[in-house]
């Protein structure tokens, strides 16, 4: 399992930042610190804490989220967080690791903590990332390697994900936001809040109640029911008009 994103937030609407803490932890990251300007976040860095990554809003009392990007560590990876999009050329020209509008969702977090990730990894090896094709499940009192190539979806059950690979196994993980952010460029597909597959894993979709439903048949013969909003994404990753 990698080590979770250790990472710092810096938004000054308590609203928005709660949504966000909550959104971070669902993807499996370590939130260290929280903050309502950016004069408290500048200050708290040169105490040179442990951490991995910065979510900045840009708009914020004291400094704002633009003027600490500047006055930091420039290999520190930062994702601005705005409701403003004509920020965004000014924030990729301070090198930002991504630009999100509020309200953030999931699937662009994902995305967001994906890039971090990758981020880092060049940093540490010179560019060098090979990616990830195997996680961890239960195993007795151990753990053995599954390889994602074998397995069909995941499913969340009362904070437990289960992996599907010819049988049910338990993982380590809690979200299917941080299997996500385990696999950032495997394309895995939300098709429903609960439910996460591989596409190669599909072997055919067909309509059911009178049109309204979309079923998934998987390999190993189980079918899934897709949610209406997912349905349109399943259908363009599986190439369907």
């Amino acid at each position: 399992m990698t080590n979770p994103l250790r990472v710092a937030v810096a938004e000054d609407e308590p609203m928005n930042q709660r949504r966000l803490l909550r959104l971070l932890q669902e993807c499996g990251c370590e939130v260290v610190a929280t903050f309502g300007n950016g004069l408290e976040v500048e200050e708290w860095l040169g105490t040179n804490p442990e951490v991995d990554a910065l979510f900045l809003d840009i708009q914020m009392p004291g400094l704002d989220g633009m003027s600490l990007r500047a006055s930091i560590d420039p290999d520190l990876p930062v994702v601005f967080v705005t409701a403003y999009a004509e920020h965004a050329v000014e924030a990729f020209s301070l090198d930002a690791v991504d630009f999100l509008l509020k309200p953030v969702t999931t699937d662009r977090l994902v995305k967001s903590l994906a890039k971090i990730r990758r981020a880092l990894g060049q940093r540490r090896d010179g560019g060098r990332s090979a990616p990830v094709t195997r996680y961890p499940v239960n195993a007795g009192t151990g753990v053995v390697f599954m390889e994602l190539s074998r397995t069909a979806y995941f499913e969340v059950e009362e904070q437990v994900v289960w992996a599907f690979a010819g049988e049910r196994f338990r993982t380590k993980w809690k979200t299917l936001g941080e299997v996500e952010a385990f696999f950032p460029d495997a394309g895995l597909l939300r098709i429903h809040r609960h439910l996460l597959i591989r596409p190669e894993a599909v072997l055919g979709i067909r309509s059911s109640g009178g049109g309204s439903r979309v079923m998934v048949r998987m390999i190993g013969g189980v079918e899934l029911e897709a949610s209406r909003g997912a349905t349109p994404k399943l259908k363009a990753a599986l190439r369907i008009e």
